[in-house]
This record gives structure tokens, C-alpha cells and sequence, in this order.
């Protein structure tokens, strides 16, 4: 079975979270998506996990389901902050559970270690050392998966607070993390410049902290397997029906490029390394992003594909798509009308991104929108990199996106021309 996997997300209960965020609306706008399994998110939160214990039926599989009949698998993140050879570390870790039994270990081993109940991403003071070691000892069927690896402040490999392996990370733990989450400002092609990370599964991920089809999905995962929790552990620890990954561009992300954001800096690795990462303008140090960070652990040129290589494609939110084609807001009445058009017609957002055809396309909306989400999908529309938490930003016809659109998209070939 086909499943289109979103396994990082958030509740209500994290900080800087949608209001809005319950079961329902996840559902909802996860099978627009066409999503059709979801992380539960903050399952350590106990205003949370009640709801989730009320809404979601268990059945021995190890994968939940909601009334409607929607697939959900519980999953947590915890913020450890805490100092490791000398350096103070921050990395945010992600968690999956078989059942709500495992869940209430996890939760009942972490309150000895502090508070659950102020944000459903709690912090610790503890390393990911101890951490694993925890976890394995409740369940060793816990995933253990270190989130947006690469996100300068909160990732494992972050230029602020990282580490430079996984091995450094958690030590001798180390031999119980099978996979890591890229994260938005990464794709799997600059992961396998690092041969040090051809055993771990490239998971690819949200992070959503809201609803929105612009959000939840971005990033995905793709599984040819049954729904059981064991199936999901098996693709995960071993690419057993890991089919493909779903990705924004990475230049999308909002810490791509090195930069200051406070002086409207944005350079890449190349031009920040001459300037020895000191912003031009004030000359206060330069927030690292992620293209230099990886270049600064790579050993592989650009291109090199691993044999054992999951595949990806890299595509850009169908509302983005629209919003910068009409010159709209994406979250304006005009973008979701020809949205839903579309969506209705072709089933899901990813069908109309990834499946219909032009001509199919145009039947439905504009020629324009229509020719849009064929260049969007052949990695035609280029945009302005992200850095220092300011997401890239698509162009369309030579004209900027209105509104916060939160991603965008574009091929090396197209960046360069339009750089």
C-alpha cells in the first residue's frame, strides 16, 4: 500500500503553534494534501495526549486510526540543552511510539528528569546520550531520529550548537539511531555528500506548526508497506518498501544560505568563507546556514548518489504555486478558490503537483497556473535563497510573492540565472 507519511508535526501545545491545531483539522487538511498517515506530535503534553487517547483507537498494530478512519502514529519531540565536550548543545530529537502504554513510560520516565505540561516540545537539561539510553530502555522498539539535523541552532549538525556526526552526538548510543530528519533547509542530495551518513534512512519531514496545505506535508515520505508500526520501523531502520521522499528545495529554507537578517545579508558558502562569516555591513558574526555547514563536513563532490540512495523529488506548495502566479496572497480567497478547483478535480494536492497532466491541468484553471505547476514540477521557478530564519522566496514571471508563502522553489540551473 501506497502511504504518504508526514512524521514530524505539532499540537497546539507547542510554542508558536495554530491555535486551531487539533485532530480534525490535521485530518482535514492532510487528506487535501494527500497525506494519508500523520506524526501525532507532542505526545509528552498531557492536555494532548487525553485528546489523543480520546479521538484514536488502537488496534494492535502499532498505527492509530481516528473515527473517520484516518492513520495516525504517535510521535514526540524533545529540546535537549546541555554541554558536551566542552561546547554547549542544542538538539531537538524526534520519537516514535508503538502504543499509548510505551508513550506513558516515556512520559513517566521524563518527568523525574522535569516538566511536561508548559509546551509540547518540552526542554531538558540532559544530552542525547542519556536520552537513548532512556528510551532504549523502556522499548527498544522507540525510534530515536534527530530532528531537522541541520538547522544551525537545534540541529544535530547545526554550525551553532551541533556536532559534526552522529557518532560525536550520542557516543556510544550512536548504534541505535537508524535514521535522521533533513530538514527543510536540506535534501537527501547534499546528505550523500557525507559518506559517514550512508547507513542512516534520510527521513523528510514538516515540522509544521500549523494546518495549512502550505504547511503540513512540504515534506514527506513515501512507503510501499502495510500499516503496522513494525512495517514503519522496517523502512525506516532498513529503506524496506522506503519508496521516495517529497522535498521543498532546499533553497527554500530559511537557513540555507550563511546571513544577518537584521542587515538584509545574504551570501552563499563561497562568499561568506571570503569574509570569514562577518556580516559586511556591522560586523557581527554571520548566522552559518546549512549549504556552507554542509560543505564544511563534506567529502564527496556534488552529484555523487549512493548505492543504496532513497530517491526524492523536490516540489513546491500547490498554494504557492497559485499565489505567485495570480500575484495574491496565498492565504487569500482568490488562491483558495482555484485550490480547491483543482483539488477537487485530481483527488489531493500531490496528484495535481506530481500526476495531472498539462492539458488536464488547463481545463480546470488558467493556462498560466496550469503552466506554473508544470515548471514547478520540472524545478523551473527560481527564487531568492533563505538565510537566517528568512524563508526563500519564489519568483514568478520576474514578480515576488504577496504575503508570507513560506517556501518557494527552484533548480541550480534556474538559481544561477537568476542570481
Amino acid at each position: 500500500m501506497k502511504i504518504i507519511a508526514d512524521l514530524q508535526i505539532h499540537s497546539r501545545f507547542s510554542r508558536a503553534t495554530s491555535n486551531a491545531l487539533n485532530l480534525s483539522n490535521l485530518e482535514k487538511y492532510a487528506r487535501l494534501k494527500g497525506l494519508n498517515l500523520l506524526g501525532t506530535g507532542d505526545f509528552t503534553h498531557p492536555k494532548w495526549l487525553a485528546e489523543l487517547k480520546a479521538e484514536l483507537k488502537e488496534d494492535g498494530s502499532g498505527i492509530l486510526a481516528s473515527k473517520s478512519g484516518f492513520h495516525f502514529v504517535l510521535q514526540g519531540e524533545i529540546s535537549n540543552i546541555y554541554t558536551q565536550d566542552g561546547k554547549g548543545r542544542r538538539v531537538h530529537t524526534l520519537l516514535l511510539a508503538r502504543n499509548f502504554e510505551v508513550v506513558e513510560q516515556i512520559n513517566a520516565a521524563l518527568l523525574k528528569k522535569g516538566r511536561l505540561d508548559y509546551d509540547g516540545r518540552p526542554i531538558f537539561g540532559f544530552s542525547c546520550i542519556e536520552l537513548a539510553e532512556m528510551m532504549k530502555e523502556i522499548d527498544d522498539d522507540i525510534e530515536i531520529i534527530p530532528a531537522h539535523a541541520w538547522t544551525p541552532w537545534y540541529g544535530i549538525f547545526g554550525s551553532m550548537s551541533g556536532f559534526d556526526s552522529v557518532e560525536e552526538c550520542f557516543k556510544e548510543q550512536s548504534k541505535h539511531i537508524h535514521a535522521i530528519e533533513t530538514g527543510l533547509s536540506s535534501d537527501p542530495a547534499m546528505n550523500w555528500r557525507l559518506s559517514k551518513l550512508d547507513k542512516y534512512t534520510l527521513l523528510s519531514s514538516s515540522d509544521a506548526h500549523s494546518f495549512w496545505p502550505w504547511r503540513i506535508g512540504r515534506e514527506a515520505n513515501v512507503f510501499d508497506i502495510g500499516w503496522s508500526y513494525d512495517g514503519l520501523l522496517s523502512a525506516i531502520r532498513k529503506r524496506k518498501g522506503f519508496t521516495e521522499t517529497i522535498e521543498m528545495w532546499p533553497h527554500e529554507g530559511k537557513y540555507h544560505y550563511t546571513g544577518h537578517r537584521s542587515c538584509n545579508v545574504c551570501l552563499s558558502p563561497k562568499e561568506s568563507l571570503k569574509l570569514s562569516n562577518i556580516c559586511p555591513k556591522c560586523r557581527s558574526p554571520l548566522t552559518v546556514g546549512v549549504a556552507q555547514r554542509v560543505e564544511m563536513l563534506a567529502d564527496r563532490e556534488e552529484g555523487f548518489v549512493p548505492t543504496n540512495a532513497v530517491p526524492f523529488r523536490n516540489i513546491i506548495s500547490l498554494s504557492e504555486v497559485i499565489a505567485g502566479t495570480t500575484g495574491n496572497a496565498v492565504s487569500s480567497r482568490k488562491v483558495w478558490g482555484e485550490y480547491y478547483k483543482l483539488v477537487n478535480e485530481f483527488g489531493n494536492e500531490f496528484n495535481v503537483l506530481l500526476e495531472a497532466e498539462e492539458n488536464n491541468l488547463k481545463k480546470i484553471t488558467t493556462e498560466k497556473i496550469a503552466e506554473n505547476i508544470i515548471r514547478n514540477r520540472n524545478q523551473k521557478i527560481p527564487f531568492k535563497p533563505g538565510y537566517d530564519g528568512v524563508y526563500g522566496v519564489p519568483v514568478f514571471d520576474g514578480e515576488k510573492t504577496k504575503g508570507n508563502t513560506d517556501s518557494g522553489l527552484v533548480s541550480q540551473k534556474g538559481l544561477e540565472e537568476f542570481m
